[in-house]
């Protein structure tokens, strides 16, 4: 077997499913492009015929995990289940998450939680603090063990194979280029012969630091990832073993190296005992068994037909059967799960193996942290009006009309994300612009949703239909709330007609709205409501859709 920290090449078992692991083939090479490739550069980055990249991606996008924009596929977010589904198995976000947060905001540095994987680390959650020089690592982004604080903690716990696996990876790929998040390391040349100069790099002391992290019980990070970027780190245990790891990185001009182990430190081990604590008094997880989940592939055969690989959809879907209180699976467990067939549940599952996404022992199947490696690094990163824009666009090219996301701030609306018509006679209004919310379609149905809307002291009138009444504005926010939708009819400008909704996160609560406006001469308001109201209430629930898989183990922030 030859591996490197991105690929491994192994004899392919009989059994395996070739389509799954083209598929995955393909979701690989476009999270390594930061989530989006014309269907020609994948071909050429995959080796595969475009006949088969145009099968996976029409088959990817039927799931709902790409998104086909022209000649591009583009991750999207409903992806990030495959990924989920390891963080629920896990528990350690949903446990520790809130505890890191609390660790960034006392001490003002960015805080990360990794878990290992193989002969590196992967993120699974990160608190970065907001400044010019910030941290840019994503959750699930992979590192090499060795230029890292973490790696050398999960190192005390190899054995023979696992530094036999490191120090093949380090020979095959000195330069570590299959581990995109961090620079390449570069060795010099002999200035007469242009060989290669055999020096000291980064990594060579690797087993070093870890007899020294086996002794002192922490490590340090003294700019091996790249000039300037320090980090501490300390392992946080569970049942003996090492559960995860939390690192306190900084930089340079805030901390040395020793300076952040002298005042950091303390502070850290007193925040990871209370994760242990926490870890130890958590009571089990009740398993939630996800409802069958084969039908749809089926559906999805007999609408698309050749172009549609079911053999991929019913792989992907197996790594969804994991999950909070799901960690560890038998064969009978996944097939009953996915509602697939024993065998057809076999071979993904031994395909699965093969590609590294899910390990096997005794007769119990777990996913790896590898699965954050499809998809989750690029996506973990999208805003709410990223979300949104794909969807507001297909509304708007349906209604013609133009189509806004907007956010509250105060007792204003801010637009987050807009998608336009041409007209000569349209709304005008950009990015970023604010309006007064009680004046609004969109702030109507964001206010509406407060236990005690934030009014101002003035209700200024726009127009002479301007509600500016106190007591009467508050009746039409609670029909809104009854109704479901706000309807401003040339309230903020005559001639202008706007419709709105509102978008809901996982706790149900009105995190932003999308609206639908024209000039009034367009459609009266009874036709906003019969003809309008309906495909964007299924827009919105469009939206909701993914910002419930985009947020469910990361605030998705909301531009």
């Amino acid at each position: 077997m030859r591996s490197t920290g991105s690929e491994t090449e192994a004899a392919v078992p009989a059994e395996a499913v070739t389509p799954l692991i083209r598929g995955i083939a393909v979701l690989r090479r476009l999270t390594e492009a930061d989530g989006v490739s014309s269907l020609s550069g994948l071909e050429r980055s995959t080796g595969l015929a475009r006949s088969t990249v145009d099968r996976i991606t029409a088959t990817l996008a039927r799931r709902g995990y790409v998104r086909l924009d022209g000649r591009d596929a583009v991750l999207a977010p409903r992806l990030m289940e495959l990924g989920n589904a390891y963080l629920a198995a896990l528990r350690l976000p949903r446990l520790l998450d809130a505890h890191a947060d609390a660790l960034a905001d006392e001490l003002d540095e960015s805080v990360s939680l990794a878990v290992g994987d193989r002969d590196g680390i992967r993120f699974i959650h990160q608190a970065t603090r907001r400044r010019a020089m910030s941290l840019s690592f994503r959750i699930g982004d992979l590192l090499p063990a060795e230029r890292t604080a973490p790696g050398p903690l999960f190192a005390t716990e190899w054995g023979e194979p696992e530094w036999a696996w490191w120090h093949e990876r380090r020979t095959a790929d000195p330069e570590d280029r299959g581990f995109p998040a961090v620079p390449a390391r570069s060795r010099p040349l002999d200035t007469d012969s242009r060989e290669e100069v055999r020096l000291p790099t980064v990594g060579d002391d690797f087993e070093r630091r870890t007899a020294e992290a086996r002794e002192a019980g922490w490590a340090l990070d003294d700019q091996l990832i790249e000039p300037g970027l320090v980090a501490i780190a300390l392992p946080v245990r569970e049942a003996g073993r090492i559960a995860c790891v939390v690192s306190v990185v900084s930089h340079t001009s805030r901390h040395t190296a020793a300076d952040l182990r002298d005042t950091v430190l303390p502070r850290l081990r007193t925040a990871v005992a209370a994760m242990e604590r926490e870890l130890r008094e958590a009571p089990p997880a009740e398993p939630v068994a996800p409802s069958g989940l084969a039908v749809w592939t089926g559906a999805s055969k007999q609408e698309l037909g050749r172009e549609f690989i079911e053999s991929l959809a019913r792989g992907l879907t197996v790594i969804t059967a994991f999950g909070e209180g799901r960690a560890q699976l038998t064969l009978t467990d996944v097939a009953q799960a996915t509602g697939l067939a024993r065998a057809t549940a076999r071979r993904a599952l031994i395909t699965l193996e093969h590609l590294g996404y899910v390990t096997a022992r005794d007769r119990f199947f777990r996913l790896t942290p590898r699965v954050l490696g499809l998809g989750f690094p690029p996506l973990s990163r999208t805003s709410l009006a990223e979300i949104a824009a794909p969807h507001l666009t297909e509304l708007s090219q349906r209604l013609h009309d133009s189509v806004s996301l907007a956010v509250l701030a105060g007792d204003e609306i801010q637009y987050t994300c807009r998608v336009s018509i041409s007209r000569i006679m349209s709304v005008n209004v950009s990015v970023g612009t604010r309006l007064p919310a009680y004046a609004t379609s969109l702030g109507r149905v964001m206010l509406a949703d407060l236990p005690e809307p934030q009014l101002p002291e003035r209700l200024p009138a726009f127009t002479p239909r301007t509600v500016t009444d106190p007591g009467r504005l508050r009746a039409v926010l609670d029909r809104v709330r009854e109704e479901g939708y706000a309807l401003v009819d040339e309230e903020w400008e005559q001639g202008l007609r706007a419709i709105a909704v509102p978008v809901r996160e996982r706790g149900g609560r009105v995190v932003a709205a999308v609206n639908v406006a024209m000039h009034s001469s367009r459609r009266t308001a009874e036709e906003c409501v019969a003809e309008v109201l309906p495909p964007l209430r299924a827009t919105a629930e469009r939206i909701e859709g993914d910002l419930r898989v985009a947020g469910r183990f990361r605030r998705v922030p909301s531009a």
